[in-house]
C-alpha cells in the first residue's frame, strides 16, 4: 500500500518490513491482481439499470437530459520502458507513456477504464479500439429513453472535448461560439466535462504510483496496478458517500430506463445498424443544437443578458 500510495520504489520498503526488492515487487503484483479478480465485477462494472437511473438524474441536474458522463484520456509515463518499444509508446508527449481512456460522473465514480494504448495514439485512436459502447451495440446496456427540445433520442450520451468525433453518443463545445445562446452552452459544457479531469486528479493524489513515472518493466503488470487503484478509488468514493446530495432519491427517471435484460440477442445486421446509429452524425448535430435550446431556456439568468 506504501508503493501504491506514496509512488515509493521497492528497495525502499526494506526500510520497515525487511524483505528484498524482488520480493516487494512480486507482493505488489500478487496484491494489485487478487484486487482485480475479486472486485473488478463490483467496481468496474458497466452501468446496470439503477446506475444508469442515477447518471441520467446527475446529468439532468447539471443541465444535460440523457448525459451519462465524462469521456477522455490520460497518459501515464513509463519509466522502464524497453527500448525496443518506445517508438511505439512514445506521443506528443517526450517520453513514452500508457494511455487510460476512463468515463467519470459527478461523482468521481469511474465506471469504464480501458488502459493500455500506446501513448503514440490519440484520443480517436484509442475510442476505435475500446469497448466502451460494445455493451450498447450489442443490446446489453440498458436502453436510455429522454427527450430534449421536443424531440426523443434512445441512446446516452457522454461530454467529450474537441478532438473526438462527430458521433450521437458524444457532445462537444463549440470551439468559437457566436452569440449567447452558444458562448453559454460551451460554458456549461466545457464546465461539466471537467468531472472527468478531477476524478484523474482525485485518482493520481490518492496514489501516487500513477501520478509519477511507471517504473515495472512489463505491460501486464502495469495494467493490473491501474486497474487495482481505480476500483480502491471506486471504494472509496462508495465509503465515503456519493457527492451528490445523499437525501436525493432518483425514481424519477426511472422510467427513462428499460432494462437490458429480456430483450433477444441481436443479429449481425442490427448489430451494424446499432453502429451505425451510434456514429450518426446528423444525430450528433441536432442532439448539439436541442441542448443549446435547453440550456438557454432553463438559464436562470436569461433575462439579465
Amino acid at each position: 500500500m506504501r508503493m501504491l500510495t506514496y509512488g515509493l520504489p521497492a528497495d525502499a520498503t526494506d526500510e520497515y518490513i525487511r524483505i528484498g526488492e524482488s520480493t516487494a515487487l512480486e507482493s505488489l503484483r500478487r496484491f494489485v491482481a487478487a484486487v482485480v479478480e475479486i472486485f473488478r465485477d463490483e467496481y468496474l462494472r458497466h452501468p446496470n439499470e439503477a446506475d444508469t437511473t442515477r447518471l441520467l438524474a446527475m446529468g439532468e441536474k447539471k443541465g444535460f437530459p440523457g448525459m451519462l458522463g465524462s469521456i477522455d484520456c490520460m497518459h501515464w509515463a513509463w519509466k522502464n520502458c524497453p527500448y525496443d518499444k518506445q517508438g511505439q509508446y512514445k506521443g506528443h508527449v517526450e517520453k513514452p507513456t500508457i494511455i487510460l481512456e476512463a468515463v467519470a460522473s459527478e461523482d468521481l465514480w469511474i465506471w469504464h477504464a480501458f488502459f493500455g494504448m500506446p501513448g503514440s495514439h490519440n484520443d480517436i485512436n484509442v475510442l476505435h479500439r475500446s469497448p466502451l459502447f460494445d455493451n450498447l451495440a450489442e443490446g446489453r446496456a440498458p436502453e436510455v429513453k429522454y427527450s430534449v427540445n421536443g424531440h426523443d433520442y434512445n441512446m446516452g450520451y457522454y461530454l467529450a472535448d474537441g478532438i473526438y468525433p462527430d458521433w450521437a453518443t458524444l457532445v462537444k463545445t463549440i470551439r468559437h461560439p457566436m452569440g449567447n445562446k452558444r458562448q453559454y452552452f460551451a460554458k456549461s459544457q466545457e464546465a461539466a466535462r471537467k468531472m472527468v479531469e478531477r476524478a484523474f486528479g482525485v485518482l493520481q493524489s490518492r496514489f501516487a504510483i500513477v501520478r509519477g513515472p511507471a517504473r515495472p518493466w512489463d505491460i501486464e503488470t502495469l495494467a493490473l496496478i491501474m486497474r487495482a487503484c481505480v476500483i480502491m478509488h471506486n471504494m472509496i468514493v462508495e465509503d465515503e458517500g456519493f457527492l451528490v446530495d445523499p437525501d436525493e432519491r432518483f425514481e424519477d427517471d426511472a422510467d427513462n430506463v428499460e432494462p437490458a435484460h429480456g430483450r433477444a440477442a441481436r443479429s449481425l445486421d442490427e448489430y451494424i445498424e446499432a453502429h451505425r446509429q451510434i456514429r450518426d452524425k446528423d444525430t450528433h448535430v441536432q442532439l448539439k443544437e436541442d441542448l443549446i435550446e435547453h440550456l438557454w431556456n432553463n438559464h436562470p439568468d436569461l433575462y439579465s443578458y
